[in-house]
């Protein structure tokens, strides 16, 4: 029997109802069926509905206390109000017609003690809240026959996901017409016979009812705990399936080579390795010797000592005869690294000139803007292996860039690449070169385990000797004897010698910023990122207006102030850098274009002006440029979000801590997850529905158990068809290249 999930709404439902549910994104049956209730409602509980927020678009259980209909005499025609109560407070509903006759039916409908679902968006009238011309539901009235009426009174109400063309009544009731003449022949289950018994599940068709038509509270929890097992399942499955093909690729090994470079760095180095980088690069090693590449995530908070430790590792692949390539996000960043690497290496960098140790090679820098010359001599110091390690931007990916032995790809804040890119980079060598991928982000190890499933991943969690804690503070916005206590002190600390970011969210008043200047992370809606009425707010504060009242502001007179922002060129943002880390222009003022990789040890202080802007991550990954010296630093976060709001509230977590994977986990708290695979993939069916990192960590770690044997005993899964076809259709392929690599 053909699988009649698959059957489009307009042969099940008609043209007309399809139409209306494909304003939601439903197409076919089974988009229709897993698009699960989001709440239940019990007939005798009701809504809050003093918590109703005027604007919303929402769906109240309620009493109905009057109904009302009369003669308009200023503007002709009938009205008829009713009210509805939750026991405490009122909600007004409003109808109009032409004729009093037309409301009849609905006066006769909502006759006081009757209890229903009212459907509408919350409006004000002299003070008072209401529905105009809401959809409603009344409870065992709107039933085909007296046995449905009693029983739909008697168990929970599914509440679905809705829009105003389309109440949650109405989607309930196609989905009962779509559900009910269903047989288990034609609803293949992705979960296999052997796991749903040995666990006790029932089948997808009767997950499928239990969670849409439930006769209790149990019945519900029971289907919607099947249907997250299934998407974990689904999930890790995908997962183990990529695993297993990598772990069939071949790499040519890299193995550690006694006295080479990487002894030479050691020795070189003016500081002790910490006991977690000497671990994780013990790891990296071992990976690097096997002829099976490796695929490994390396996590470092800000300032833990990542560079070295992917540094090490390239220079054992220059040791085994290979080239190694770093990959950074951004062309400030790809010279950065450059530099960085070329000052921990010193004459170890010198491959080819007289100033060169025993053992060099060489570090070259290619990016899109270089000049022809430059660019020639950077391509042909790659392709003939002159240069060990090759740093650049996307760049690199280009089909005029030739490596002589590509051995180790290095991407540096991943989640900025696509995978298409990655890949082609990966795939430069005659083998498949082994990968290190690096975050600054702290990922918690729930969303590790879900997202980086075919990763190892290593942790470095200890600071290095010497770093120093930053002090971060708040600062009300709407304050000015505190703002200009700001700018005092950051006065102060460049006349102590240091050097202080100003960071703001735009570039300047009149234009919307390029990708690179948008938040990566902050929460959804100007009122949740704010913490206001976006109306109320002043503009949110540019780089270049900010840079020139701190020019005209008496506290910083004398000082040099400079610019960084995503619209400079290559070489002025070199300059503009130069100046800050020399103290020609001691404050710097910028957009999140610093906000990785940037190293200046002089950096004392940092400003960031609209805070409420920015995610936890971002603010965390901005605060992680200062406090990289033996210097004691501080953070300061200058805000407009008001106590009580989201916004306000990630903003107090980030003065708490300092530690990466504590912000982490509570800025999964405060965004409530969403869809942690993220935006790869556009259209509602490909997300995770019922899934939550977090919460189901245990679950997640059953079905990663049980995905690796399926996996194993049957790598194709042509003994698993429903599972094999789930996986090809919620997770196709730039989904599942997402999952693992991104």
């Amino acid at each position: 029997m053909t699988d009649r999930l698959e059957e489009p709404l307009t042969k099940v439902l008609g043209a007309r109802t399809a139409g209306s549910l494909g304003k939601l994104g439903l197409e076919t049956v089974g988009d229709l069926l897993r698009h699960y209730p989001r709440r239940y409602g019990a007939p005798g509980e009701f809504t809050p509905l003093a918590q109703l927020r005027q604007g919303e678009h929402v769906t109240v259980m309620a009493e109905v206390r009057t109904a009302t209909v009369r003669q308009m005499r200023s503007r002709g025609g009938a009205m008829l109000e009713a009210v509805v109560t939750d026991g405490r407070d009122s909600l007004q509903l409003t109808f109009f017609a032409k004729r009093a006759g037309v409301l009849r039916m609905h006066e006769d409908k909502l006759r006081p003690g009757r209890r229903g679902l009212f459907t509408g968006t919350v409006g004000d009238y002299r003070g008072r809240r209401q529905l105009t011309h809401p959809d409603y539901l009344i409870v065992g009235v709107d039933a085909a026959d007296e046995d449905e009426a009693l029983a739909e009174a008697s168990r929970p109400i599914p509440i679905y996901p809705a829009a105003a063309a389309v109440p949650t009544w109405r989607i309930g009731r196609a989905v009962r017409a779509a559900l009910d003449p269903l047989v288990e022949a034609g609803v293949p289950d992705p979960i296999p016979e052997e796991i749903r018994a040995r666990r006790g599940l029932p089948t997808l068709l009767e997950a499928l009812r239990l969670v849409h038509v439930p006769e209790t509270e149990a019945d519900h929890r029971r289907g919607r705990a099947r249907l997250r097992f299934e998407e974990a399942l689904v999930l890790q499955t995908a997962l183990a399936r990529r695993r297993a093909d990598h772990d069939a690729l071949a790499s040519v090994p890299r193995p550690a080579r006694a006295g080479g470079m990487v002894e030479a760095l050691d020795a070189r180095l003016p500081y002790d390795l910490t006991a977690g980088q000497r671990e994780v690069g013990e790891s990296i090693a071992a990976d690097l010797a096997r002829a099976t590449p490796m695929l490994r995530l390396l996590q470092g908070d800000v300032g833990a000592g990542k560079t070295v430790v992917a540094l090490r590792a390239m220079l054992q692949v220059v040791d085994a005869g290979g080239q190694a390539a770093l990959l950074a996000p951004t062309e400030v960043l790809a010279a950065q690294h450059a530099r960085s690497l070329r000052a921990l290496l010193g004459p170890l960098a010198d491959g080819g000139m007289l100033t060169a140790a025993d053992h060099a090679t060489r570090v070259t820098l290619l990016t899109g803007s270089q000049g022809s010359r430059e660019r020639r001599a950077s391509l042909a110091e790659a392709a003939s292996g002159a240069a060990g390690i090759v740093v650049g931007t996307h760049a690199l990916l280009s089909d005029t860039v030739q490596f002589a032995d590509l051995g180790l790809v290095v991407v540096d804040e991943q989640h900025r690449f696509g995978v298409e890119q990655r890949d082609a980079l990966r795939a430069r060598g005659e083998r498949v070169p082994h990968t290190l991928v690096m975050t600054a982000t702290p990922i918690p190890r729930t969303v590790a385990m879900t997202v980086f499933g075919d990763l190892e991943t290593s942790v470095l969690s200890d600071r290095p000797a010497g770093r120093q804690d930053t002090v971060t503070h708040l600062v009300p916005a709407g304050n000015e004897a505190w703002v200009q206590r700001v700018w005092s002190r950051v006065r102060e600390e460049v006349d102590r010698g240091g050097r202080v970011y100003v960071v703001c969210p735009r570039i300047d008043g009149d234009t919307e910023e390029e990708a690179e200047e948008v938040p990566l992370d902050a929460l959804e809606g100007d009122d949740a990122a704010a913490g206001g009425d976006a109306s109320s707010r002043p503009p949110l504060a540019a780089v270049l207006e900010v840079a020139e009242a701190l020019r005209a502001n008496p506290a910083l007179a004398g000082v040099g102030i400079g610019v960084m922002h995503g619209r400079l060129s290559a070489d002025e943002k070199d300059a503009a850098m130069s100046r800050f880390s020399s103290g020609e222009a001691p404050v710097l003022v910028a957009t999140t274009v610093i906000e990785v990789g940037v190293d200046v040890p002089e950096a004392t202080a940092m400003v960031i002006v609209d805070a409420q802007h920015f995610g936890i991550s971002q603010l965390h990954q901005l605060r992680g440029r200062v406090g990289r010296g033996d210097r004691a630093s501080i953070c300061l976060l200058v805000s407009h979000a008001e106590e009580g709001t989201v916004a306000h509230e990630r903003l107090a977590a980030l003065a708490a801590t300092t530690d990466g994977f504590e912000l982490a986990e509570k800025d999964l708290e405060l965004r409530r997850e969403g869809d942690v695979l993220g935006a790869a993939q556009s259209g509602g069916r490909n997300s995770l529905r019922l899934l939550r990192v977090v919460r189901d960590a245990g679950l997640i770690e059953e079905a990663r158990a049980e995905a690796a044997a399926l996996v194993a005993a049957d790598p194709s899964l042509g003994a698993h068809a429903a599972l094999a076809d789930t996986i090809a259709d919620m997770l196709d392929e730039e989904r599942e290249d997402f999952l693992s690599r991104s």
